[in-house]
């Protein structure tokens, strides 16, 4: 058994007969999380650094999928570029508000060689001070903005909290951030709020239920005017949040020196957004859809879509020329497919993708063939259906919309009856364990602070739409309200 410094079993042999043996039940949510990370393989903490891992085959192609819908939403208004990965001290240290938010957090690169640099160069934890240096020399007039620009890179941080495999990380593999510069503060605005809404359509993609809301000014991104974020409830009751959008006004405008010379001639300093998403969401979605068999998948992202298990007595040869057939059949329709010829025994296959997630299993044997039938079993409900090998690709392909449609209403009904209103801290704080709570608040910050102190939790926000907008009364100061606050323990 080998443990690594998460402290959680990395390297036990596994029961070939049933992979999931040792997987710990949910109901131990971290226990679980970690092993399931590891027998799954979608990644590998034992790199001999705290808080870097190593993406399996497989867990890459997992992520590849899921920043593919990213892409899809990007490209239709945003290009993607890249930007370096070392930024000179020079350029990091001049947004004062910017570099306090992340100054115990660098990596710092102080040599070339043996040779100390003249300049020391950051690793970046986030890309402003990298490319708002090139923003300064590519906008020059009106008819450059919008500018949408966004990459998806490596980002380190040197997290000293607890690391959490995909959730806290010293290095983050996969960052998405969008870098958008605008004429004027309200386009910018509406900027944030486009951004916002592409994430729930992301989101809503990975059956992943979503709150947005306004953070308050004391957790706002350093250098921003405001910060808008994107959360979700994990099934232990604590939130984590999955994406941000912030809108910059012309803060580091000033710094880097951006303008643009508008209609008139005249040098007008931009306004600016940026937003971001890492691999929680990668985390969000296992957390949220797995089992006590181990992953459950979304089909638009599983690896792995339709496996293929052959029940074989003797030679069997009929019986794996249908399964080719149909392993055929399902690839010309653009369907991920595995047929699994291997001499492991059906009920070890069964155990084996299931822990993997795939969202159909088909089995064929001799007695199917007579009937020329199979048995289709679906991941999410384990429900089992006789389907004509004729009709195989339709039934296949209403199957993943109702997977996805069951994953979705699954969480989001989770989500909805964990949200809890309360009218005073302490009834606060007897229901924080149940979820999120709603409760009124004032708006300042010295009362949202007195809030966080005496519920020992997070104010999450203002949360857009109705949930964020009802009369009430502050329980600090007593004053009359129409916000309404969320209230979470949080990762």
């Amino acid at each position: 058994m080998f443990y690594n410094s998460l402290g959680y079993s990395g390297g036990a042999v596994r029961d070939n007969d049933n992979p999931r043996a040792k997987l710990p039940l949910k109901e131990e949510l971290s226990k679980w999380y970690n092993e399931l990370l590891w027998m799954a393989e979608v990644i590998d903490v034992r790199y001999p650094v705290k808080g870097l891992c190593a993406w399996y085959p497989f867990g890459f192609s997992l992520k590849s999928n899921v920043y593919n819908i990213l892409r899809e939403l990007l490209n239709v208004d945003h290009s993607e570029a890249l930007f370096p990965l070392l930024i000179p001290k020079s350029e990091f240290m001049k947004e004062a508000e910017h570099i306090k938010g992340f100054e115990d957090e660098v990596y710092w690169v102080t040599h070339g060689g043996t040779e100390p640099l003249e300049v020391p160069l950051a690793l970046r934890p986030t890309s402003e001070t990298a490319i708002y240096p090139m923003y300064r020399l590519w906008v020059r007039s009106h008819t450059d903005l919008p500018l949408l620009i966004y990459q998806i890179v490596n980002t380190f941080r040197y997290e000293t909290k607890h690391t959490r495999p995909l959730i806290r990380l010293r290095e983050i593999t996969s960052f998405k951030e969008a870098h958008t510069v605008h004429a004027s503060w309200d386009e910018a605005s509406l900027q944030v709020e486009a951004a916002t809404k592409m994430y729930q359509q992301f989101y809503h993609r990975l059956a992943v239920p979503t709150i947005v809301s306004k953070r308050p000014e004391w957790d706002k991104f350093p250098g921003a005017d405001y910060t808008m974020a994107v959360d979700t409830l994990m099934p232990d009751g604590r939130t984590l949040q999955i994406g941000t959008a912030h809108h910059l006004g012309t803060n580091f405008a000033k710094t880097f020196e951006i303008t643009y010379e508008d209609v008139d001639g005249s040098k007008q300093y931009v306004n600016q957004t940026c937003y971001g998403i890492s691999e929680r969401c990668i985390a969000a979605l296992i957390s949220l859809h797995g089992d006590n068999h181990g992953l459950v998948l979304p089909p638009e992202v599983a690896p792995v879509q339709v496996v293929i298990v052959p029940i074989i007595f003797g030679e069997g040869k009929e019986v794996l020329v249908a399964c080719k057939q149909v392993e055929t059949e399902l690839k010309a329709s653009g369907i991920r497919v595995k047929l699994d010829n291997s001499d492991e025994r059906p009920g070890a296959k069964y155990y084996k993708w299931e822990l993997k997630g795939v969202p159909i299993r088909i089995e064929i044997g001799p007695k199917d063939l007579q009937k020329n039938s199979c048995m289709v079993v679906r991941r999410d409900t384990m429900q089992k259906q006789s389907t004509p090998l004729l009709k195989l690709n339709p039934v296949v392909e209403d199957l993943f919309k109702k997977i996805h449609q069951h994953l979705l209403e699954s969480a989001k009904k989770h989500l909805d009856k964990s949200i809890i209103d309360c009218k005073t801290l302490e009834e606060v704080a007897g229901k924080l364990s149940l979820g999120i709570v709603r409760i009124s608040w004032c708006g300042e910050q010295p009362c949202g602070l007195e809030i966080e102190e005496a519920t020992g939790a997070n104010i999450l926000g203002v949360p857009v739409g109705n949930l964020g907008k009802m009369a009430g009364v502050c329980p600090v100061c007593g004053k009359s309200t129409m916000l309404k606050v969320l209230i979470a323990k949080t990762y």
